[in-house]
C-alpha cells in the first residue's frame, strides 16, 4: 500500500547551527564584502606587473608616435637584463620624468657613433627603425650596472648621447604593445642585433 503524506514517516527536525541561521542581508553584504576586496587584490596584482605609458614627443618616431598609449611589463627585468635593441621605459638619471628609448649598449660595451653610424663593439647596427642617420659623434665604454639608450629619432632625441649612461634602478619596464588609438594597436617592435 501506498504511503500518503499524512501518515509518511518524518525525519526529526534539528536545529540549524547559528552561522547557517544568517539572515540573508548578512549573506549578501559578506559576498559583496568578499568580491571587492578579491577584485582590488586583483587590480594591485595587476597594476605592479603592467604599467601604462603615454608617449609625450617625437623622439621615438617612427617607431611610436606622439600621443600613443603602452602597455609596459614592469616584471621583465626582474628574470633577465635588458638587450641590445629593447624599448624600454625608465625614470630620468636627472630628473622625474619618465623617457623612453631603446637599449643600445649593454654593460661592458664599446658604443662610437661616427660617420652618421652607430657602431657596437666594432660591429655597425643595421637600423631599420631610425628616422635618420645621426649627425653627432661620440665614444662611450658602457660602466657595469648602467645602459646605454638612443631614441629612434637620433637627431631629436634627449637621451644617452647627450646625459649620459642609464643606471640600471632607473628602469621601469620593457614595452608590450601599443592599445591606443585602437588604430595603431600592435605589439611594440623590439630589434635585437646580433653583435658576434
Amino acid at each position: 500500500m501506498a504511503l500518503t503524506e499524512s501518515n509518511a514517516p518524518h525525519a526529526p527536525v534539528q536545529d540549524l547551527p547559528a552561522d547557517e541561521r544568517k539572515q540573508p542581508t548578512e549573506l549578501v553584504v559578506r559576498e559583496i564584502v568578499e568580491t571587492l576586496l578579491l577584485t582590488f587584490f586583483i587590480f594591485w596584482l595587476v597594476n605592479s606587473f603592467v604599467g601604462r605609458y603615454r608617449i609625450d614627443g617625437s623622439s621615438m618616431n617612427p617607431t611610436l608616435e606622439n600621443g600613443q598609449y603602452l602597455l609596459i611589463n614592469n616584471f621583465s627585468y626582474y628574470l633577465s637584463e635588458p638587450d641590445h635593441g629593447d624599448i624600454i621605459v625608465f625614470k630620468h638619471p636627472n630628473s622625474d620624468l619618465n623617457l623612453i628609448k631603446r637599449v643600445v649598449g649593454v654593460p661592458g660595451d664599446h658604443v662610437t657613433i661616427q660617420n652618421r653610424q652607430v657602431a657596437v663593439n666594432g660591429v655597425l647596427l643595421t637600423e631599420p627603425y631610425i628616422a635618420a642617420d645621426p649627425t653627432y659623434t661620440g665614444d662611450w665604454t658602457v660602466p657595469e650596472d648602467e645602459f646605454f639608450v638612443l631614441g629612434d629619432n637620433r637627431n631629436s632625441s634627449s637621451d644617452s648621447h647627450s646625459w649620459g649612461f642609464l643606471p640600471k634602478e632607473n628602469i621601469i619596464g620593457k614595452a608590450i604593445v601599443v592599445y591606443w588609438p585602437v588604430s595603431d594597436w600592435e605589439k611594440v617592435p623590439h630589434f635585437h642585433h646580433v653583435l658576434n
